[in-house]
């Protein structure tokens, strides 16, 4: 599979990643009841097919993502993939979610993602979400690099900063990565934050580049409105009106470009995450084998520029 290099890491990663939201079920944020087998079968799928790294978050189903995905690292037998995690989001014994860049908190976030996931180190480890406190942010920040020196993390990233929050951190030391979200549906990192990764070598994993199933080819006005409770699309106002018809035409772009290569919906979507020089991967969340062949083989799915300004016409 076509590889590119992380940012200013050694890491030389594959352009779509196994994203493990999903995979921890039923959480507050979570996509509603995740049954374990699907999720072991959908990363050995993807490790399978030549994916080369796994992207998860404690948070996810409040730390139940990072132990399947410690299960199903136990039970592969081949070639160990990068496993990326987050912090700053943390939860309580009633399951309350709530936001630290607190560095106690990190440490202790980071000791507990080590034993979840069962690894001596973290390949790339990540600030969830920035405090809306720059000095509580700079805090967390200073915090990872820390645990850079120390070995137990060998690169350290951040997900959802803005261009400010880049620059400022970058002044305590150099970013790895940015996480954010960016696909046909969400443009906005466009302006700012992507530009500026490009600028200072800092690589861009983004994540839900199918829009959060926008983007498929199976979301329909029916499926959107019948969505369980316990999914967190189901308030998400993507997919209610007036945004959810615009949203479905933009996926019927996305089917007929497809539809020409015989390829998912999905993968065309995501691929077009990557048409901007200033992206490396797109995280690919799948919840099944079946869903991992069908994505993951189109790994290396590159679109055309008319393509690509045909998907944004």
């Amino acid at each position: 599979m076509i590889t590119t290099t992380l940012g200013n890491s050694d890491l030389s990663i594959t352009r779509f990643g196994l994203g493990a939201w999903a995979i921890g079920g039923d959480w507050k944020f979570g996509w509603s009841t995740q049954d374990d087998t699907d999720s072991i079968s959908a990363i050995h799928q993807a490790l399978e097919l030549g994916i080369n790294w796994i992207d998860t978050a404690a948070v996810y189903g409040l730390g139940h993502s990072e132990e399947i995905v410690a299960r199903a690292l136990a039970s592969w037998s081949g070639a160990q993939p990068y496993v990326f995690t987050k912090c700053g989001m943390v939860w309580n014994e009633s399951r309350d979610v709530d936001y630290s860049t607190r560095r106690e908190s990190i440490r202790r976030e980071c000791e507990a993602s080590l034993r979840r996931l069962k690894v001596e180190v973290i390949d790339l480890y990540q600030i969830h979400w920035p405090a809306d406190d720059l000095e509580e942010t700079l805090e967390g920040w200073a915090a990872l690099n820390e645990l850079k020196q120390e070995g137990k993390i060998r690169w350290a990233g951040v997900s959802n900063f803005s261009r400010d929050e880049l620059a400022a951190a970058s002044e305590i030391a150099r970013i790895t990565s940015l996480q954010p979200p960016y696909s046909l549906v969400k443009r906005a990192v466009e302006g700012s934050e992507l530009p500026f990764c490009h600028q200072h070598q800092i690589g861009a994993i983004v994540y839900s580049p199918m829009g959060s199933g926008l983007l498929t080819g199976a979301m329909t006005r029916e499926r959107a409105a019948a969505l369980p409770e316990n999914d967190w699309r189901h308030k998400n106002p993507e997919f209610q009106e007036p945004k959810l018809s615009s949203n479905l035409a933009l996926a019927e772009r996305v089917k007929k470009v497809a539809a020409d290569h015989n390829v998912p919906p999905g993968a065309v979507a995501a691929a077009w995450t990557l048409h901007n020089p200033a992206v490396t991967g797109a995280i690919i969340g799948v919840r099944s084998g079946k869903q991992a062949a069908e994505l993951f083989s189109h790994a290396d799915f590159v679109l055309t520029p008319e393509e690509s300004a045909f998907l944004t016409s």
